[in-house]
């Protein structure tokens, strides 16, 4: 099991339709890739730093995939696809990054 980060940045002026998102884009995601190994996923959103200061990442999905060798033939299959769907709901690019749970 890995755990996909999908971090959307924050920034002053930028926009996340989190109707849209919740709504629209993550059910697309669970519907494509639930069959190539998603298991499930968790969306935070960012309210700030310890020292009050804003949060570097607006909003944050966790998915939990098989491997990370399913995760990117799922991304290989429907990424246009599901990346396409971005613009739709932020004017920012994630930053992605894959993670092994620590033993």
């Amino acid at each position: 099991m890995i755990l996909v980060s999908v971090m959307y940045p924050s920034g002053a002026g930028t926009r996340f339709d989190m109707e849209y998102y919740l709504k629209k884009h993550m059910p697309l995601v669970s519907e494509r890739w639930t069959a190539k190994g998603l298991h499930d996923y968790t969306i935070v959103k960012g309210i700030g730093t310890p020292d009050g200061g804003e949060p570097p990442y607006q909003v944050v999905a966790l998915l939990r995939f098989e491997s990370a060798e399913a995760f990117k033939a799922a991304a290989a299959e429907d990424g246009t696809e599901i990346f396409g769907d971005i613009p739709n709901f932020t004017d920012t690019q994630p930053a992605v990054q894959l993670s092994d749970y620590a033993e």
